[in-house]
């Protein structure tokens, strides 16, 4: 199935000849072009990292503390109060 959006951007890679051999073998049983393996591994592999870095998953006990402390009702401290006032003086409304 072939993706209609448009290309914009160009990137090169430089590699040596066995890693072009080996690219252009995987390619090729896969039926696409070096290009098009490249970049569908690349970015497989990028969303996986993106994602990792991205995202926090909890354990259940972890996310429920998580949420009891959200609810807990705290009074600001002086460094908050600071924070705030300085906020208020900096940004427009």
């Amino acid at each position: 199935m072939e993706n209609s959006t448009a290309k914009e951007s160009r990137l090169n890679i430089r590699c040596d000849i066995r890693a072009h051999e080996l690219l252009s073998k995987a390619a090729t049983y896969s039926h696409v072009s070096i290009s098009e393996f490249v970049l569908s591994h690349a970015l497989s592999s990028a969303e996986k990292i993106v994602q990792a870095n991205e995202s926090i998953t909890l354990k259940p006990e972890d996310f429920n503390a998580f949420l009891a402390a959200l609810d807990e009702q705290t009074q600001p401290n002086p460094a908050l109060k600071k924070a705030f006032t300085r906020h208020s003086e900096q940004v427009a409304r």
